[in-house]
């Protein structure tokens, strides 16, 4: 996806990248306004007027600055309102995720259609299997009756030259959630009731017509106002942003942009994987028939919006990215925390008021990249600095689907090394929906199941620069670097009773 939607990805760097020198040059905002005729000049490079590609970039813009989008009926500058958001703490109005109506390409959302590919032929099987007769050959092709379809399907696995394609709604698609809907013309709307905002409608969308609100501004009015702003980087950076930013280098770069430190999220990775451990071994099987991981919000969200019963299957142990922000926090109690990684729903977890306190900012690898190219990083020229932290190889290893449950369970088997612990995972939210209703008929009584929102794991989030696979191979050499493998080993062990 990262590398067939290359334009648009140009596109969401291109403004996070301005938005983010905005921040850091400071002065006068309301220049933010004259971005859109920075980016789009001339002819339209992308779409058919230069008009609509500027008024598509405003609203870009605005929600990169953490602003509602405008209504199209709204005569207002991108710089309404923009006083509100220059601050040094978050700022946030829900939603998080919105669908710029007037970018969308109102696709079809579910329907069948007969492509130039027929050739009418004798057999007509598309007709013969079509159980409401909606298929008729009119000028020797197949024909579609689309007031007599029911959408089953049949026609398409049955032609034999594949002439009838299946179109969905690329967003809708991707949404595991059935989320994504239409309002009266036609275009994506999203129904924020079941949405979990994992975000994948927003990298699965080629027209680039929906995006999420950041916190980049925020973030740098921070550091600009002298606070300690410290990164905590989830276990998915390496390989985002080439091989020259690694586990030694990242602190360097993060420093030109003003970072006070860093450290890896995986030591709140360890911390959860022993809470998980505990967890599984003092409730499943006889208090809880089963117990789900606790790590990815929007697998959270959805089992709790969609199976209310099985709410306290979840395990209430803190995410690493709490845990870790809360191990920073208590060691230097005024400083910032920000939270690096791939993930569009962090930015709702970190809203929560239990939350909010311990993360006071989080941003995707995308958003950190504009950073980056705002400030001119120069990732050839890197000092070497190990981080100060020790995490384990099983920490390490929650970026990638499976990884939790794996640790969880070689957490257990140190605990108690007579259980046995039996997994399932589910990627994609789709797949998780059907692990839970397969849980509900009883097939996973006894089980740790571990649910990720995004296909392969946080490696694909939404926030993703890298491709998942290679993000996936560097993840794995990481692990083997590591010189502690199991969670239980982690130095930071003995603080998880003063973290909860």
């Amino acid at each position: 996806m990262l590398d067939s939607y290359a334009s648009l990805v140009k596109i969401r760097r291109k403004i996070f990248e301005e938005v983010a020198r905005l921040g850091y040059e400071g002065g006068d905002y309301s220049r933010v306004d004259e971005i859109p005729y920075k980016l789009f000049r001339g002819q339209p490079v992308y779409r058919d007027s230069i008009f609509l590609e500027r008024a598509i970039a405003g609203e870009r813009i605005r929600l990169a600055l953490g602003l509602n989008r405008r209504s199209s009926d709204d005569h207002l500058p991108i710089s309404r309102g923009i006083e509100e958001a220059t601050i040094t703490e978050k700022y946030y109005e829900p939603p998080l995720i919105n669908v710029i109506d007037f970018a969308c390409n109102s696709c079809p959302t579910d329907s069948y259609y007969v492509t130039d590919v027929c050739v009418g032929c004798l057999a007509n099987p598309c007709a013969n299997v079509c159980p409401k007769g909606a298929i008729k050959i009119i000028n020797g092709k197949s024909t579609i009756n689309y007031e007599l379809c029911i959408k089953c399907g049949k026609c398409h696995d049955v032609c034999p030259y594949k002439a009838i394609v299946h179109r969905q709604r690329p967003c809708a698609l991707a949404c595991g959630v059935g989320a994504i809907e239409s309002d009266e013309y036609g275009r994506a709307k999203i129904n924020y009731d079941k949405c979990v905002s994992c975000g994948q409608c927003l990298v699965s969308c080629p027209f680039g017509a929906i995006a999420d609100k950041s916190q980049i501004f925020q973030t740098i009015q921070a550091i600009k106002a002298g606070f300690d702003v410290y990164a905590i980087v989830a276990p998915a950076f390496i390989g985002q942003f080439g091989p020259k930013v690694n586990l030694k280098t990242i602190k360097d770069a993060l420093s030109k942009l003003g970072f006070k430190d860093v450290y890896e999220v995986s030591i709140g990775a360890d911390l959860c994987t022993i809470e998980e451990a505990h967890d599984f071994l003092e409730n499943v099987p006889t208090k809880l028939k089963f117990m789900g991981t606790s790590c990815c919000p929007s697998w959270s969200s959805m089992a709790k919006k969609n199976f209310p019963e099985f709410k306290d299957n979840i395990s209430m142990a803190l995410t690493p990215m709490v845990l870790t922000a809360r191990l920073v926090k208590k060691q230097f109690p005024e400083s910032k925390i920000v939270f690096i990684g791939p993930c569009a729903s962090k930015k709702l977890e970190a809203s929560r008021k239990s939350v909010r306190s311990d993360v006071d900012f989080v941003l995707t690898f995308e958003e950190l990249m504009g950073m980056f190219a705002a400030k001119g990083v120069d990732f050839n020229n890197l000092e070497e600095e190990e981080l100060k932290n020790e995490t384990s190889a099983d920490g390490r290893g929650f970026a990638v689907a499976g990884g939790v449950a794996q640790a969880v369970v070689n957490a257990i088997k140190r605990i108690d090394p007579e259980r046995e612990v039996k997994i399932e995972s589910a990627q994609g939210l789709a797949n998780c929906k059907k692990m839970l209703q397969m849980a509900k008929q009883g097939k996973f009584d006894g089980y740790l199941l571990e649910g990720m929102a995004c296909p392969m794991g946080c490696v694909s989030g939404a926030g993703t620069i890298a491709t998942a696979n290679k993000t996936k191979t560097m993840v794995g050499l990481s692990q083997k670097e590591a010189t502690i493998k199991n969670s239980c080993d982690s130095e930071y062990t003995k603080l998880l009773e003063k973290l909860d």
